[in-house]
């Protein structure tokens, strides 16, 4: 017997504008949305998880207790985030005493040294001067056909913003759906090869941010399964589900589990 996880891809509800592409969600807090997260969290139940994890790091993991132990005792008022508005939800409904942070994002990366030049990991600048902007991910081609539009802002970063409501439901049915998290992939193995040479950006990024990242939540997932009857449910950015459960598969010590088991019902569909 092997414990079981779970992986909830999920877009950021509360718009924190940190990826260089970032979908904009309309309030999660108005009444419609909540009925919705509501159904959602129904859905997700039937997994039955012992243990819920979030896209939080440790370092925050004071913080994100006191939070959920104020949820429990209905002095703390939920926030917009996914891990607030899904994860504190289910864990309450299953009578969890705690959830679990499992990200890692380092202050500093701990494999350059002090003296590292930083600019050995910008692939956009190196692109732009060396003829290689073709192996840049292009957003207007991941979300073609799809009923989006694009604005970029002062700072570089683009937002894609919905041209039509989708039901949370269906959302998260999109999100999870593997041809996407696959095509998604695809687009870091594009950049991994910006460079020329002895000159490994993309590489360079790629790997040492993006894949290291990943294996750590691995790694983390790992330190908080405590018995062959776990089941785990990871709420985590869709951009990180083909890794993470490559990481999980791999190792050949979990089950993991299609949340679109539970999500696509007569129903929903």
């Amino acid at each position: 017997m092997k414990p079981t996880i779970m992986i909830l891809g999920s877009g950021h509800f509360a718009n924190p504008g940190m990826d260089a592409y970032n979908y904009r969600m309309d309030d999660v807090l108005l009444p419609k949305r909540q009925s919705e997260i509501e159904q959602l969290v129904a859905l997700l139940k039937p997994f039955r998880p012992t243990k819920v994890a979030l896209e939080a790091d440790e370092r925050f993991d004071a913080e994100t207790q006191t939070n959920y132990q104020g949820y429990l005792k209905d002095t703390y008022e939920l926030e917009r985030g996914e891990g607030d508005q899904i994860g504190f939800r289910l864990a309450k409904q299953m009578g969890h005493s705690k959830v679990y942070c499992v990200d890692y994002f380092p202050k500093q990366n701990p494999f350059f040294p002090d003296d590292f030049d930083w600019n050995l990991t910008d692939m956009e600048t190196f692109a732009k001067e060396h003829n290689q902007e073709h192996l840049l991910p292009s957003v207007e081609d991941f979300f073609a056909g799809e009923n989006v539009e694009f604005r970029e802002e002062e700072d570089g970063r683009v937002w894609i913003e919905p041209k039509k409501y989708e039901p949370i439901i269906q959302m998260f049915i999109h999100l999870n759906e593997p041809e996407g998290r696959q095509a998604e992939h695809r687009f870091y193995l594009q950049m991994a090869q910006i460079g020329l040479k002895e000159n490994y950006h993309g590489a360079n990024w790629v790997g040492h941010e993006w894949y290291t990242r990943n294996l750590k939540i691995f790694v983390n997932l790992t330190r908080i399964t405590e018995s062959a009857d776990e089941r785990i449910l990871l709420i985590i950015g869709a951009g990180h589900v083909y890794l993470v459960q490559h990481f999980l598969e791999a190792s050949g010590k979990y089950i993991v589990e299609s949340p679109l088991k539970y999500l696509k019902t007569e129903d929903t569909n």
